[in-house]
């Protein structure tokens, strides 16, 4: 079980500490000029399922000793118009750079959104979650999807 802590600074700025102690800011301070920005906390939704996906998919081609050399995910939130403005569809797009087979990245990203990635898997009962990806091997590039 991990805990975080989120405190109030001041407008609508505040801090997070993740349950190894790494600080994060959060919101902004429209007062003040020029205006102190840190990350929305819908973004972070994004980049939690984003990097609980990537941590699994880089694993288990490391275990399958497959030659990546670089792996990037883009993730794409569509939300509701009004409040909650809730998350309606995620969209992982997965670009994998070196001479991997891509029968193994397509396997392990679905490992990853089907077994392992506990943000997507929380997600998904409510929220579509699609993906696709592209192996990039020097000039040469292929997408799945």
């Amino acid at each position: 079980m991990g805990t975080v802590a989120v405190k109030w600074v001041a407008s609508q700025l505040m801090t997070g500490v993740d349950s190894l102690g790494h600080p994060l800011v959060m919101g902004s301070w429209p007062e003040r000029e020029p205006e102190w920005d840190g990350l929305k906390p819908s973004d972070l939704l994004l980049l939690a399922a984003a990097s609980c996906s990537a941590y699994d998919v880089v694993m288990i081609l490391t275990k399958q000793r497959e030659p990546m050399e670089g792996l990037e995910v883009l993730c794409t939130g569509e939300q509701m118009s009004d409040p909650p403005y809730a998350f309606t569809s995620i969209h992982l797009h997965y670009i994998v750079k070196g001479p991997v087979n891509p029968r193994k990245v397509e396997r392990a990203i679905q490992l990853s959104e089907e077994k392992y990635c506990s943000v997507l898997n929380t997600l998904k009962p409510t929220v579509k979650v699609t993906s696709d990806f592209e192996i990039v091997d020097g000039e040469e590039r292929s997408r799945r999807g």
